[in-house]
Formats: structure tokens, C-alpha cells, sequence
């Protein structure tokens, strides 16, 4: 979708100029994210629900800088490298009780 511009002359009116824009018309941060639009942050962190290693592959991209790629990406690497810590928190916890 094409944008228009204003230009004013010397005299009172104004010109609309037509801007082009890239062949796709989307800007760097309209395509929708990866894994199934919600970024694969937040999918790390959904389906480490499942599988809590995935929370441990989220916090390996967090780690790794992969939200310089996309910065939407950020907030869910984030909760995924939060969730790996609680998670190895309450194994640590866990296997202290036990073995004590």
C-alpha cells in the first residue's frame, strides 16, 4: 500500500506526492513472527510447559543475541530463560530434599 506525502509550494497549496514503498509493502516489523505469529520465544516458552527442555533451547537463544535478528522476539526469550531458571531452581530444591 502505496504512502503519500505532502509537499507545500510557495504558494498556499499542497502537493500529495506518491511514495513508493518495497515491492511486498510489509516494513521490517509488519511480517508476522515465526511460529505461528506468536515468535519463537513464546513458543519456546508455551511448549516448555510440555517439555521443560525447551525452556533450556529458549534461554540458549536469549544467551546467544538470536532477538537482535527481530527485537519483538526479546520478551519471550526472556520468559523462557526466566522459566529455566525456576524450573532447574525447584530440581535443585527438589533433589536436596530428597537425597537430605
Amino acid at each position: 500500500m502505496p504512502f503519500a506525502a505532502m509537499e507545500q509550494d510557495k504558494g498556499n497549496s499542497v502537493k500529495y506526492l506518491l511514495v513508493k514503498d518495497d515491492e511486498t509493502g510489509w516494513g521490517i516489523y509488519d511480517k508476522p513472527l515465526r511460529c505461528f505469529g506468536c515468535g519463537i520465544g513464546w513458543f519456546c516458552f508455551l511448549t516448555g510447559v510440555l517439555c521443560p527442555l525447551v525452556w533450556y533451547y529458549g534461554t540458549y537463544l536469549y544467551f546467544s543475541n538470536h532477538y537482535r535478528k527481530d527485537p519483538r522476539e526479546r520478551a519471550g526469550l526472556a520468559a523462557s530463560a526466566i522459566a529455566a531458571l525456576i524450573c532447574s531452581a525447584a530440581a535443585v530444591i527438589t533433589v536436596l530434599a530428597v537425597l537430605l
